[in-house]
């Protein structure tokens, strides 16, 4: 992903919107309940993962630019079909390594979902000081119950175009 996003920014890109499917770890406490599909956007993740520290020194979490939330309010996202709300994550690029150990910790620590991209991607951007925004659509409660990993209408692709547009529209608006 973070190479991606270095192509896109050295080709003269302005804001990376990353959307990305995740597992449920803890119910957001405005959220719908486990097992409907929301956005979280990523104000921070838990690094367990490689990649973010070609990027910043070690430390437990990555977390997103500040210019992010203040060009993308909240009001930005009002009227979606899918509900966005902001939180953490649990970057993670070892699925098999999600053991109930590793989930409870996620669980203490308040993290909303468990994804594989943003923990890198937010530290490239601090570092380079590029724009990225990172979006979990969380879609499973960690495979346990019926109808996980259910995305909605068309895989999800129709709230994603919803969301990314009204990122879009937001972002530039503060240009």
């Amino acid at each position: 992903a973070v190479l991606v996003a270095d192509e896109l920014f050295a080709c003269g890109c302005e804001l990376v919107v990353h959307l990305t499917s995740a597992g449920e770890i803890v119910p957001h406490p405005q959220g719908p309940s486990a097992g409907q599909s929301f956005f979280v956007m990523v104000d921070r993740a838990l690094r367990d993962e490689g990649a973010s520290v070609h990027w910043q020194p070690p430390s437990m979490w990555s977390e997103a630019r500040d210019e992010i939330f203040e060009r993308l309010p909240p009001a930005a996202f009002e009227g979606l079909k899918k509900k966005v709300h902001r939180g953490s994550s649990w970057t993670t690029d070892a699925p098999f390594r999600e053991t109930q150990a590793a989930i409870d910790r996620a669980k203490k620590l308040g993290i909303l979902c468990v994804e594989m991209e943003s923990a890198a991607l937010m530290a490239f951007a601090k570092a380079t000081g590029n724009a990225i925004v990172s979006f979990a659509q969380v879609t499973n409660s960690m495979a346990v119950q019926e109808g996980d990993f259910e995305k909605g209408d068309g895989g999800g692709s129709h709230d994603a175009i919803e969301l990314i547009h009204a990122t879009a529209a937001a972002w530039s608006k503060g240009c």
